[in-house]
């Protein structure tokens, strides 16, 4: 049976239960009065998320013939709302939209990693690993990022929680992190199988076959009510679970100052929906999950950090079945009391036809790698040397973005 995430082995299953251990022994540190506190969150949305149905160039006179009925509006029973004269959000994200007006959210867009082919896995290799190519290693960047902080350093000593039945890999390596995962699992979804057959297809055709097979099979019986997904289960719910979780594992004392949590579903290759639909549903979800962070935090909102990216986007063009296939350029969502928001950054391409990465996609300008340095080092003073060699390998023409924390 499929997963949304690999079941974890017994190795790592006794490193997570060390890790658990380890983490419940940390003694509760003294937090000077004036002393920052920082925390430090990605959310990892697999899946590609269509960031013109996100937050739409409504100022770019080609953006709706482009993107056809999926492309948002400031008019109509559902319009979008305003960031700034040229981009609006999608109406899904109102608890984002008054972050972003309180100053405590911000948006990157035509972003992407250096990643440019279009598959599922190996892109979110790339996202994750912060490896310059796929199948380099089996630690994140996050996890090297932890390790990468002096031995007394307060985030180091509290160690990192990973949430999910099995830890993201941006959070998985030889640092010590402590794992969560809330109840009632997500049932397999469309969009996990469209990406493992494509993996079979490219690396066991055969079995790639008989596993198309197979789903076909589930599906008639599931027709026939031979299949029924998990009761009870809503994915916009264990969005905000996951989140309300983490987040109250961050705010206590001696808890962990870093997490990673991944959210699934975001291949919208069918029906995928604009202003509402299956995309404004995952999106209500996010900024549900956002929304539960800041009210769970508490006082320790005001020196987060969150980070919510994307392995790739989608194309500009709507496909025959109203959804979007696998573009490249995107966006990054910031959130957090100490992110210095209230702005949507990007240098923006156009999307004319000779603008088009590929004639096909946003075309990507900023590197979502030059975002999370940025944030890492205003959070956490780790050396653009560090950032370039350890945490983000091979990187050192990547510069961290500035200017994306408040001082």
């Amino acid at each position: 049976m499929l997963c949304e995430t690999p079941s974890p082995s017994r190795r790592a299953l006794m490193a997570g239960s060390g890790a658990l251990f380890a983490w419940a022994s940390i003694p509760k540190f003294a937090r000077a009065a004036t002393a920052r506190d920082p925390r430090f969150v990605t959310i990892i949305l697999r899946g590609a998320l269509d960031g013109l149905s996100a937050v739409a160039p409504v100022g770019d006179p080609d953006y709706a013939g482009l993107h056809g009925e999926l492309a948002l509006r400031l008019d109509g029973d559902h319009p979008a709302l305003p960031l700034d004269p040229f981009f609006a959000l999608n109406p899904a994200m109102k608890s984002f939209h008054a972050m972003f007006k309180d100053g405590e959210a911000a948006v990157v867009h035509a972003a992407a990693t250096n990643y440019r082919d279009r598959s599922h896995f190996d892109g979110q290799d790339v996202l994750e690993s912060g490896q310059p190519a796929p199948n380099m290693t089996d630690s994140g960047w996050l996890n090297r990022a932890v390790g990468a902080m002096p031995a007394g350093e307060r985030v180091a000593r509290a160690g990192a929680l990973g949430v999910g039945v099995s830890t993201p890999l941006v959070m998985r390596g030889p640092t010590a992190t402590l794992g969560w995962a809330p109840e009632n699992l997500p049932p397999v979804g469309d969009d996990l199988v469209h990406r493992v057959l494509d993996m079979y297809a490219h690396s066991d055709p055969a079995l790639g076959g008989a596993l198309a097979k197979g789903i076909q099979t589930d599906k008639m019986a599931a027709k026939d009510g031979m299949g029924k997904p998990k009761p009870g289960y809503d994915p916009v719910a264990a969005m905000r679970r996951s989140a309300e979780g983490a987040a109250k594992l961050l705010a206590a004392d001696a808890g962990p100052r870093v997490a990673a949590l991944a959210f699934d579903g975001w291949d919208t290759h069918i029906a995928e929906g604009g202003a509402t639909g299956r995309l404004a549903q995952l999106l209500g979800g996010l900024d549900g999950a956002l929304q539960a962070f800041k009210e769970k935090l508490g006082p320790a909102w005001a020196d987060t950090t969150i980070l919510a990216v994307t392995e790739f986007g989608r194309t500009v063009h709507i496909n025959g079945t109203t959804g979007t296939d696998h573009g490249t350029g995107t966006v990054a969502f910031l959130a957090g009391g100490a992110v210095k928001g209230g702005r949507v950054i990007a240098d923006w391409p156009g999307l004319k036809p000779n603008a088009l990465y590929q004639n096909r996609d946003l075309a990507p300008t900023t590197d979502v790698r030059a975002v999370a340095k940025g944030l890492l080092a205003a959070q956490f003073g780790l050396s653009e040397a560090t950032l370039a060699k350890t945490v983000f390998p091979e990187t050192a023409g990547v510069k961290p973005m500035a200017d994306l924390v408040r001082a």
